[in-house]
């Protein structure tokens, strides 16, 4: 009687868990089921997605902006295909032909416009090595475009970031006017082939050497880097072996090179071994916080510098603002230099601006033709 007794309540207490048990599954039945058919309320929020399968092609460009001083300085990534294409997927950008051969000893023309000239070179080691010639023709003269006869404020514009991705390179080439200035890393085995291809259309080219920001090694512009901690030898065996990568430029520019900049006792002895290399230089960094201009006119070099860079923000509006300051500064000045990087955005508005640029009263010249007069 008992145990009989003890399973009709322990039965009684069973039901009322199932029937909630019930209740429950039956509860989330009806909730996947309205998502089903509703959606969920979030649904229409929107939805940030990072593509991660970009990846920079060299450190240089990954650790920071070759134009600016600073890690906080925009970046070059290697890719800009879309999310949804493969790498695998996008054809490879042809390359240009090789016209400059190991040993030059007759020169070297690509289109109209000279690559290389046996009288402008050293043979040497490591590469060519440019020269003044012995009747004194310069690189910095005899590798320049034409310049406009023109009284108008003369505005140069320097693209840095060339010779890394093939493609972008050959954005730039083809998709920018002749008269920017194109400056070239020195990493690449191709990028005599490209300086090749932007002399034939026209553009003069500059040669980025690396130097030393003042984050290094966190920001670090790669092998052969001139640092101000080193000694006066070894800086210069590091600048010749960016200078013998390849012919046809005009003078260099700094890649990186904020720390490097700002200490007069590195930077002298280099400024001091290009000029005598009839090469100009051009200082894309930060005005203020470079010696540059003072070594310069110290020792009578050619020298250019920007007045600013135009496109640390990546929008169109950013962009066409500071190619309006930039004019603003020529007009005031008689000429003024901008620098940029290799970005799409950035070729696109600056092709966009130059179509417009004699109709408002001025004129594109490459670097070389705003070098700062002789004392």
């Amino acid at each position: 009687m008992a145990a009989n007794s003890f399973a009709a309540s322990g039965g009684m207490g069973a039901r009322p868990l199932a029937l909630a048990f019930f209740a429950v599954f039956a509860a989330f039945l009806l909730l996947l089921g309205g998502i089903a058919f509703f959606g969920r309320p979030s649904d229409g929020d929107p939805v940030a997605q990072i593509d991660l399968s970009q990846h920079a092609t060299r450190p240089v460009r990954a650790a920071a902006n070759t134009r600016g001083t600073s890690a906080s300085s925009p970046v070059i990534a290697g890719g800009t295909s879309s999310p949804t294409t493969p790498q695998s997927a996008i054809p490879a950008t042809p390359l240009p032909p090789q016209l400059v051969p190991a040993t030059v000893d007759k020169p070297v023309v690509a289109g109209r416009n000279l690559v290389a000239d046996p009288a402008l070179i050293e043979q040497t080691p490591q590469g060519p090595l440019p020269r003044i010639a012995s009747d004194g023709r310069m690189p910095m003269n005899a590798y320049a475009p034409p310049v406009p006869a023109s009284k108008a404020p003369r505005i140069a514009i320097v693209v840095g970031g060339l010779g890394i991705s093939a493609r972008q390179t050959a954005a730039a080439i083809q998709g920018l006017p002749a008269g920017v200035t194109l400056a070239f890393a020195p990493y690449e085995d191709d990028a005599a082939r490209w300086v090749g291809e932007a002399r034939r259309t026209g553009h003069e080219v500059l040669l980025e050497v690396p130097m030393e920001p003042y984050d290094f090694p966190d920001s670090d512009p790669g092998p052969h880097t001139l640092r101000a901690a080193v000694s006066e030898e070894t800086n210069t065996e590091r600048l010749v072996w960016s200078l013998t990568r390849f012919t046809g430029y005009a003078g260099i520019t700094n890649l990186l090179g904020g720390r490097f900049l700002s200490d007069a006792d590195s930077l002298e002895p280099v400024m001091t071994y290009v000029a005598r290399r009839g090469l100009l230089f051009f200082d894309s960094g930060a005005q203020g916080h470079s010696v540059a201009p003072d070594v310069a006119h110290r020792i009578n070099a050619p020298y250019v510098q920007s007045a600013l860079a135009l496109d640390t923000i990546q929008t169109g509006m950013e962009i066409d603002a500071r190619l309006s300051q930039l004019e603003q500064l020529a007009r005031a000045n008689g000429s003024a230099a901008g620098t940029s990087e290799v970005y799409p955005v950035t070729i696109e508005r600056i092709a966009n601006w130059a179509k417009g640029l004699q109709g408002r009263g001025f004129v594109l010249v490459p670097a070389s033709a705003i070098v700062a007069p002789s004392k």
